[in-house]
């Protein structure tokens, strides 16, 4: 059994009671329960269960491992972190959908069976997506829900393959997958849904830019990131995630060069970041998956402090483009410090977090065989110092003086960004504080010379680049046009089929069956008749009622943002099933 509480439900239960404190007492209130969940992870040990029956079937709540601690601990962390940035925000709603996202995202790391774990998968969908319709406003309504869509969308795909696995094995359990089979493939697009892996990428960079400020923070640590948990622990060896993830590293930082919203860049840098755990995963080895799982660790963390600096910007000056900023690093040098702790944590700079967890996936496909795999890794990586620790913080804070009168943020969301900051350098230093939590023992060295050497020229030649091409990197105010293009395309031709096709098709088919009303002696006009007004009538009108309303939802949702239709072809699709079906 878990010594005395499970951490997820300690940030469940506790967010119930959120809305019975005011003030300074809800404040300490939430600190408490926060501090409640890391003395609950701080208990743990390998080895411990907590299991109860249910229907015959055995329910595991708490299947407790390396793995599992080790995600478990930077939950934590990041839960208490986000805590105390957020400690400002005065709407209960908004702390109870972000305690219910913590709490969910624990849930997932300690469930050993499907039923459990596809609970909390969808209490974590729900809560996030709270915190994209909290902003309030057009924008922030349609990405949120575009958000449920997909993830909708997704929780069907994990339900379906959960559903087949259980017919095929007779058992809940979750653990390795044998490769094959549609109930494989069905869990792991479920997954690789929620880690945002190209094609399936928009609904991060859609829905991110539009959430809260704090919110954004919670969501930037703890949907992708489980993602890779349930890859890790499902889906290690799976080789299609080698190609998969590799891609995404290069995808990100190429979108990313497009960016003028500070907040959509730092999303795409996600897309590839995650890339490097991906690829990790797939690869398999005991070092890919300790690189994966140290990465993902370094990651919540430095991911976190820089949507926390770049939210301060946007909590100080109300300005998120970066066309809109610069000239802030007078009036905000603190804040300015510790974004750049974080950027040059996620740039894998010699003694930041990065450095010792981004090298160990890099070296393990170089170990495994898969050199062009290593090469675009290492590319991606340069990509990643020319935007987030160069030019994200050259125009937000350098470049043209905007005239923009600010001042630094709230002391608690500075006291939020020491914590994060100060982590990502004890890792960076310390390395063995993270690796001793790895899944297997490590036989890797991060601080040789030759790694260093190659790293550091490696960077110098990125910010040579940077210097020399700067006015051609200026961001420009455009919309950067993603694989949401085809959710768009789609929607439209969805519309054109629901209002002419199958509109048509139902209007013949009516017509015939009405004329042969005229002649109900016989016995071919009756069952026509039948046929038209049971079958016909009946899945035609679902169909196309269906498609029409769906299209048109999506349609009205468009008000200037390019990316209006995302997912149109999969909610078309739902919609059938539901019209048809139920």
């Amino acid at each position: 059994m878990i010594e005395w509480g499970h951490p997820g439900l300690v940030y469940i239960f506790g967010a119930l009671l959120i809305p019975l404190f005011k003030g300074r007492l809800r404040q300490g209130y939430l600190l408490l329960v926060t501090l409640l969940a890391l003395s609950a992870v701080f208990s743990l040990s390998p080895g411990q269960y907590t299991v109860f029956s249910y229907t015959g079937k055995e329910i595991v709540l708490g299947q407790v491992d390396k793995l599992s601690i080790l995600f478990a601990w930077v939950f934590s962390l990041m839960g208490l972190i986000g805590t105390v940035y957020a400690l400002q925000v005065r709407g209960a709603g908004e702390h109870v959908a972000a305690f219910l996202y913590v709490g969910s995202a624990l849930g997932v790391v300690f469930a050993g069976d499907f039923l459990s774990l596809f609970l909390f998968w969808e209490l974590m969908a729900f809560a996030s997506a709270y915190l994209v319709f909290a902003q309030g406003g057009k924008a922030a309504l349609a990405a949120g829900f575009r958000y449920l869509l997909v993830h909708i969308a997704g929780g069907l795909c994990l339900l379906g393959g959960i559903v087949l696995h259980y017919a095929d094995t007779g058992s809940i359990q979750f653990g390795p997958l044998t490769e094959g089979g549609a109930a494989f493939y069905l869990i792991l697009a479920g997954f690789i849904l929620n880690a945002a892996v190209p094609p399936l990428n928009a609904w991060l960079t859609d829905a991110y830019p539009e959430a809260t400020i704090t919110g954004a923070v919670f969501m930037s640590a703890f949907t992708t990131k489980t993602a890779v948990y349930v890859l890790l622990r499902g889906f290690p060896g799976t080789e299609v995630l080698i190609w998969l993830g590799a891609v995404m590293a290069i995808y990100g930082v190429i979108y990313a060069v497009l960016e003028n919203d500070a907040r959509r860049l730092l999303a795409y840098h996600i897309v590839s970041q995650v890339g490097y755990m991906v690829a990790g995963v797939g690869i398999g080895t005991e070092m890919a998956v300790n690189g994966a799982s140290a990465h993902a660790f370094a990651h919540i963390l430095y991911k976190g402090l820089l949507f926390m600096g770049a939210g301060a910007v946007i909590h100080v000056t109300g300005r998120r483009k970066l066309t809109e900023l610069g000239g802030l690093y007078k009036q905000m040098p603190v804040t300015l410090f510790l974004y750049m702790i974080g950027a040059f944590s996620i740039s894998a700079f010699p003694f930041f977090s990065g450095f010792v967890s981004k090298s160990m996936v890099i070296a393990a496909a170089a170990g495994d065989g898969h050199s062009l795999i290593a090469l675009m890794l290492i590319l991606a990586s340069s990509g990643t110092f020319l935007h987030t620790g160069l030019k994200l913080p050259y125009y937000m804070f350098f470049g043209k003086d905007s005239g923009l009168k600010a001042k630094e943020p709230p002391t608690n969301m500075l006291i939020a960004m020491t914590m994060a900051a100060s982590l990502c350098l004890m890792i960076g230093i310390f390395p063995d504080l993270l690796y001793r939590l790895l899944p297997y023992s490590v036989d890797f060295h991060p601080y040789t010379g030759v790694h260093i050497t190659e790293t550091m020229g490696l960077l110098l030649f990125t910010a040579l680049g940077f210097a020399l091409f700067l006015k051609h990197l200026d961001p420009e105010r455009t919309i950067s046009l993603d694989t949401d293009w085809f959710y768009r395309t789609g929607a439209r031709w969805l519309m054109w089929f629901a209002r002419r096709p199958l509109t048509r098709y139902e209007e013949v088919v009516s017509d015939f069956s009405n004329s042969l009303v005229l002649k109900p002696h016989t016995a071919i006009a009756t069952l026509g008749l039948w046929f038209d007004q049971h079958i016909v009538d009946g899945v035609v009108n679902g169909v196309a009622t269906g498609l029409i309303r769906c299209a048109t939802q999506l349609r009205q949702l468009q008000s200037g943002i390019l990316s209006r239709y995302a997912l149109g072809i999969v909610a078309g699709l739902v919609a059938c099933l539901l019209y048809v079906f139920l």
